[in-house]
């Protein structure tokens, strides 16, 4: 049983480390972003360069555009529910983004830089050296990014901000967080205590809601498709 904790532990603590969310903003925090402004150094930033913002559980990515504005990639909801630009150029608040990852809809638009760095330290073409395509012409860049603006589907695996992103600059959408997470998941599959975990979890279903189909069915499918996987 400690055996079988300490695995689930260390799976659990594989996937905190993993920056996989998009950004959010709530309106409480408006405030402390303007106060926090001030920390992020002045930049000499060209138009099309590739921007990276630590967050949280994350990392944010931008495109600028010049004259301090920033095109980036970020679930809403709003433009589901209405055709008001004013109100969908407001700030985007946690509710929006959340019920945007739900929906499945992102818009890629424009903010300024102070919005977009929400006052945290911003790299600039970190990317460029990880990436195996060379990068684009910066203008090319920025017109790629220009034409994105609007609303799009969204995926917080298949198409996030990241992919957004390298498809502007690289020519090919592709997302190392993304990359991260999948890793994770093998490992887990790979792992064979997975199997024992879910036979456990599955016996536990059945005594607790007796002998049926949708209990009995997951109690011998999942750990054999695992054990087989693996």
């Amino acid at each position: 049983m400690l055996q079988l904790l300490t695995f689930l532990v260390e799976k659990l603590s594989l996937f905190s480390k993993f920056k996989l969310f998009e950004s959010s903003w709530s309106d409480a925090e408006n405030e402390d972003r303007q106060r926090h402004a001030h920390r992020c150094p002045p930049l000499t930033l060209r138009r099309g360069d590739l921007l990276e913002v630590p967050r949280t559980l994350f990392t944010h990515y931008g495109i600028y555009l010049g004259d301090n504005k920033v095109a980036h990639l970020i679930p809403d909801i709003l433009p589901v529910l209405t055709s008001d630009q004013k109100l969908i150029s407001s700030v985007i608040t946690n509710k929006r983004l959340i019920l945007g990852c739900v929906y499945r809809r992102a818009t890629v638009r424009v903010d300024t830089l102070e919005d977009f760095a929400y006052g945290s330290g911003i790299l600039v073409n970190h990317m460029d050296k990880m990436m195996k395509s060379p990068a684009l012409p910066n203008e090319e860049v920025a017109k790629r990014a220009e034409r994105l603006i609007g609303g799009i589907p969204y995926s917080l695996l298949w198409n996030n901000c990241e992919h957004f992103v390298t498809n502007c600059r690289y020519g090919s959408a592709a997302s190392r967080q993304t990359e991260k997470f999948c890793e994770c998941l093998k490992s887990i599959i790979r792992d064979q205590r997975s199997v024992i975990v879910t036979s456990l979890l599955g016996l536990i279903s059945i005594i607790s809601f007796g002998m049926a189909p949708s209990t009995t069915l997951p109690t011998i499918l999942i750990p054999f498709t695992l054990w087989m996987a693996g």
